[in-house]
């Protein structure tokens, strides 16, 4: 078990409340190697597409579904981040999906209140042994969307999910009850801070209505037994080839070179009929 993974205070908090934030698990130089890759990267900036929110503003996102050996890879290989999952899931787990979020200043938009798990359900998975984890690449605060959850949400389990213009909600009738009863929490990050979160954690966003954009690069997991029943946009059970603590050092600026990326955002409900 990497000595920078989560503590049995962290997981304890993560089982309560749904999710944790680990502070200062990535070293400003290590954080700056990744941004620095993430802002010069060609490919990435080329397989980006744009998600609009309700006003119009558009989040920038590029998606991949296997990690590889560039920095982002790296990330999501490194063994305190797998040994975290690990802990949280209780199995093995392997790499479902990756992206670049990127909320610029004045645009980057909203998402609306979601669970993850309300569409990887509809791409097949049976069980919510699933986490997501975000590094956070730039200071992300109240002010330029930084993610809201309501905490313990994650007790309520899973949500139907429904199409909301151009994204996918959990139920709305349901969202002003549970906020009536659970707090209500705007997880600020510096970066090098994970926030590590259930798949059933109701979670959303405000748009960046300030000068400073908001990068987070995201990772999400799922354990082996859990792969899913149908093929769909993200992979089935993948083994995961962990790389030490060191390696993303070692490794310098690594570009996504030879990467294949997910082409096209998609709607998980209607491509769950679809396929």
């Amino acid at each position: 078990m990497s000595a920078l993974s989560l503590t049995p205070e962290q997981l304890e908090a993560y089982r309560r409340d749904g999710y944790v934030v680990a502070r200062s698990m990535f070293s400003t130089e290590e954080v700056n190697l990744i941004r620095s890759t993430a802002e010069n990267d060609d490919a990435l900036h080329k397989a980006a597409y744009f998600r609009s929110d309700a006003n119009g503003s558009k989040t920038r996102m590029t998606v991949w579904n296997h990690p590889g050996d560039d920095i982002f890879g790296l990330f999501s290989r490194c063994e305190r981040i797998v040994d975290s999952m690990e802990a949280i899931i209780g199995e093995e787990v392997y790499h479902y999906n990756s992206k670049l979020n990127a909320k610029e200043p004045f645009e980057g938009g909203a998402w609306e209140w979601h669970q993850d798990y309300g569409y990887w359900y509809a791409s097949g998975c049976l069980f919510p042994r699933m986490a997501t984890c975000i590094l956070a690449l730039d200071p992300s605060t109240n002010e330029n969307g930084c993610l809201q959850v309501l905490k313990g949400s994650h007790l309520a389990g899973r949500i139907e999910h429904v199409t909301s213009g151009k994204q996918v909600s959990a139920d709305p009738e349901r969202i002003p009850h549970l906020m009536e009863s659970l707090e209500h929490v705007h997880v600020e990050q510096q970066p090098g801070d994970v926030l590590f979160f259930d798949a059933n954690m109701l979670h959303a966003s405000s748009a960046n209505a300030s000068a400073n954009r908001r990068w987070v690069l995201i990772s999400c997991y799922n354990a082996r037994s859990n792969s899913p029943y149908k093929s769909h946009h993200h992979p089935g059970y993948t083994p995961l080839h962990k790389v030490p603590d060191s390696a993303i050092l070692a490794a310098g600026v690594r570009p996504t070179a030879g990467k294949v990326f997910v082409d096209r955002p998609y709607n998980p409900l209607e491509d769950a009929v679809a396929l």
